[in-house]
């Protein structure tokens, strides 16, 4: 990926990363995009997190172009259990990506779109979204939890983490019917984070100005030349806390009773321990992926 496009995807824009997976890319890219050292105010100390890494296990848009190349090949989207469809939630999370499952440790809202939409036909009893990630791009999310959650009102579904569920991955983990959270993974951090890029200091030391012709008074608001106004900050803080309040609204209404809207937001976008997250709604309960996954593939079967 040319380092102009991780630009743009990266800054100026809202996402739904745990802070500290943000922070790893800051300081992983920062200074390849800038040609400078970067240093975070009130950083948190970075995460290296490779869903499915070192041993773990893997579990298996408009048009719905991908889907069909599939159809006509005869693939399967999905592997399937005794009736039960696996769905991977694994990595950083991305809008837009023509493949299923993983792929250089990304999943695609896409990919997904295409699994929970063939995972409603009737061949399939039950669908169990194995997660672990620290979420991903807000673009994509909402209309993803959104298939999951009408997947749920269908069929019985089941989140079943295998280590982490962050964010945007939380988003849809929360949309199943189930969550089961392993003994020492994590949920939560219902938040947004934006971050931009401030070059005009180092750009004055190095005898550099740039000059920015537009029209439109707000055509190059944020841009990374000047110092960021202070209505331009305002209007990103207003669109960071309206997507959070929305995250929390999609969570409330995946929960149900197990977990209010005021409750979600009373989080404060914090990443909570397996224990803390069934104490406060955010799961259901702490136990062995596997033996979880066991559970339901009979429970599943024994009602059908």
């Amino acid at each position: 990926m040319s380092l102009d496009r991780i630009s743009n995807l990266i800054f100026d824009q809202p996402h739904l990363y745990h802070p500290r997976k943000a922070e790893t890319f800051v300081h992983a890219f920062g200074p390849r995009l800038t040609g400078y050292q970067v240093a975070l105010t009130n950083g948190m100390g970075g995460v290296d997190h490779t869903a499915f890494a070192n041993g773990r296990p893997s579990a298996a848009i408009i048009g719905d172009g991908l889907g069909r190349a599939y159809d006509r090949k005869g693939y399967s989207t999905f592997d399937v259990v005794q009736g039960v469809a696996i769905i991977g939630v694994e990595g950083t999370l991305v809008q837009k990506g023509a493949w299923i499952g993983a792929s250089s440790g990304e999943t695609s809202y896409q990919g997904l779109q295409t699994q929970i939409a063939r995972a409603s036909g009737d061949h399939i009893k039950g669908v169990v979204f194995e997660v672990d990630s620290f979420g991903g791009q807000v673009n994509g999310a909402f209309e993803t939890a959104a298939m999951i959650r009408k997947l749920s009102a269908q069929k019985p579904t089941i989140a079943i983490l295998t280590d982490y569920a962050y964010s945007a991955a939380y988003l849809l983990a929360s949309q199943a019917r189930q969550i089961i959270v392993p003994q020492f993974g994590g949920a939560g951090s219902i938040g947004v984070v934006m971050l931009h890029a401030d070059w005009s200091g180092n750009l004055e030391q190095d005898g550099i100005k740039v000059t920015l012709i537009h029209s439109g008074k707000h055509k190059v608001d944020g841009n990374p030349y000047e110092p960021l106004p202070a209505e331009v900050l305002a209007r990103w803080q207003s669109q960071s806390d309206q997507i959070r309040d929305r995250f929390a609204e999609a969570v409330a209404t995946g929960r149900g009773k197990r977990l209010s809207k005021a409750a979600a937001l009373k989080t404060e976008a914090e990443a909570f321990t397996a224990s803390e997250a069934v104490e406060l709604g955010l799961a259901d309960a702490v136990g062995d992926p596997l033996a979880a996954f066991d559970a339901f593939i009979k429970e599943v079967n024994r009602k059908a």
